[in-house]
């Protein structure tokens, strides 16, 4: 069973950054393609950057030039770098696959963007 644990949150002001990181087991980050999603309140999760096999990154257009996403394939690893953050970029974050089938949620991590 894949376990996912997400961590790095926190309160941070506008401008600022935050690194959000994704312990996983039982799935290869290598291998499989993985994403960082958010969700805020009332709104749906989604997706916001993803890493495919090839190393290959995407972004969705609110945080392109602002998050990367990265991956340590030795430790099981994925990251996402956060900077110049906004207010609109509060949220739970998620990591999980990209894939059609995701595993198991984990709790995510709260990101708050607030002066």
């Amino acid at each position: 069973q894949v376990q996912l644990v997400e961590s790095g949150g926190g309160l941070v002001q506008p401008g600022g950054s935050l690194t959000l990181s994704c312990a996983v087991s039982g799935s290869s980050v290598r291998v499989n393609a993985m994403g960082w999603f958010r969700q805020a309140p009332g709104q749906q999760r989604n997706l916001v950057a993803a890493i495919i096999r090839s190393g290959t990154t995407n972004y969705a257009d609110s945080v392109m030039g602002r998050f990367t996403i990265s991956r340590d394939n030795a430790k099981n690893m994925v990251y996402l770098q956060m900077n110049s953050l906004k207010p609109d970029d509060t949220a739970v974050y998620y990591c999980n696959t990209i894939a059609a089938v995701k595993y198991r949620w984990g709790q995510g991590t709260q990101v708050t963007v607030s002066s």
